[in-house]
């Protein structure tokens, strides 16, 4: 069971490095800044998995509960702040 975890923990930071990875070069090519917002909350939901992956896999006696919900609250108000003001 935990190299199931580990490799689907491990698919979760490969999928939003890769979601963050197309946004940003989408934002390269068309300068639409809804794409760059969305390629910087990506860069902390990337993080949020990356500490998800720490916390429950590596280091299951540390608890990195805070810098997760951190991570994803900081990519969710990026989002909030592109939806709001950068929308056209």
């Amino acid at each position: 069971m935990a190299t199931i975890n580990f490799i689907l923990y491990l698919l979760a930071i490969l999928a939003s490095a890769a979601c963050m990875g197309l946004l940003f070069r989408g934002y390269t090519t068309s300068r639409i800044r809804l794409l760059l917002w969305g390629g910087l909350s990506f860069v902390f939901l990337t993080a949020n998995n990356f500490l998800l992956f720490f916390d429950l896999v590596i280091f299951p006696e540390i608890d990195l509960r805070p810098y997760r919900l951190a991570a994803s609250l900081i990519a969710v108000l990026l989002l909030l702040y592109a939806f709001l003001w950068e929308a056209e």
